[in-house]
């Protein structure tokens, strides 16, 4: 099993990760604030620092569905992501 590390104590299963999304180019997207904000209201999203959010998570396995918020740049998660899982998704 490989895993990713998405900033301060957070580690998730690479193959659980669905999409990794650059929050600046993702957010402006009435579709994506709409999914954000639905996923915060049902306690789904985790923000992994205070700094500022650079990216955002998707993550889905057998017991549950999760977004986290990091401060960690999508394309350096992508890339740690990419070294383990060939064919990974960045937006």
């Amino acid at each position: 099993v490989m895993y990713l590390h998405l900033g301060q104590d957070y580690i998730v299963k690479t193959k659980d990760i669905i999409a990794i999304f650059d929050m600046e180019k993702t957010s402006i997207s009435p579709i994506t604030k709409h999914f954000l904000r639905n996923a915060s209201k049902k306690n789904m999203v985790t923000y992994v620092s205070d700094e500022l959010p650079k990216s955002f998570i998707v993550l889905k396995n057998e017991k549950q569905e999760r977004i986290y918020v990091s401060s960690i740049s999508s394309t350096t998660l992508a890339k740690r992501a990419s070294h383990k899982n060939k064919g990974f998704l960045n937006l």
